[in-house]
């Protein structure tokens, strides 16, 4: 994360509401070899204090979780590279813009009994942001053909102890220069979500 706090204003609720949305992100835990890493989809509870999760069986993570261990999931949002010639005022340089929000806490395997509620949850959350289309349910699957699959994957809980985000927006420049950097993003950005990040500029209070 940024050490500048000036990126570091987002209170704990908007951090959660951002990584709600966005529900994918980079979980890490520490192995004896180093960091151990995934990328997951998950569902945050409507609290915000624990999230759901699954892995495929063999994931070292899995393998892992013989007890409960220290996590963090960093979900990533819009990102761009800043051009000084963006700001029109000199003796600028070159920089990257990002939001991004790290939740930290406890990670434990789940009973395996858990593992179709897991999935029937994240499924509806996902295609329930795709109607009019009619969502998939996991019921269209033969039985036996999804048992097999869900035998291969763990259900996982991760309770969260620390919340914390980073909305490097260019805050720190007045007003009209950030201005003039989130048009240079919209029109020739480098990176992701561009259209998300120059509005996120945009709307700097």
């Amino acid at each position: 994360m940024h050490p500048n706090q000036v990126y570091h204003t987002a209170d704990a609720q908007r951090n959660l509401d951002f990584a709600r949305k966005r529900a994918f992100g980079v979980l890490t835990v520490s192995g004896e070899d180093g960091p151990e890493i995934s990328h997951i989809p998950f569902v945050l509870s409507e609290a915000g204090k624990t999230l759901d999760l699954h892995l495929v069986r063999s994931n070292p993570i899995a393998r892992l979780l013989t007890t409960p261990l220290k996590a963090k999931i960093v979900i990533s949002g819009g990102d761009s590279y800043i051009s000084p010639d963006w700001y029109e005022v000199d003796d600028q340089v070159p920089t990257w813009n990002y939001v991004a929000v790290h939740l930290t806490g406890i990670l434990e395997l789940r009973p395996q009994e858990e593992m179709r509620e897991l999935l029937d949850s994240k499924t509806s959350f996902f295609e329930e942001q795709l109607r009019p289309k009619e969502p998939w349910r996991a019921r269209k699957m033969n039985p036996d053909v999804l048992d097999k699959m869900m035998r291969q994957i763990v259900p996982c809980r991760m309770a969260i102890t620390t919340v914390d985000g980073t909305w490097k927006l260019s805050q720190n420049k007045p007003d009209p220069v950030r201005m003039r950097a989130a048009d240079g993003v919209a029109a020739y950005g480098l990176g992701t979500g561009l259209d998300v990040l120059a509005a996120l500029m945009r709307g700097v209070k």
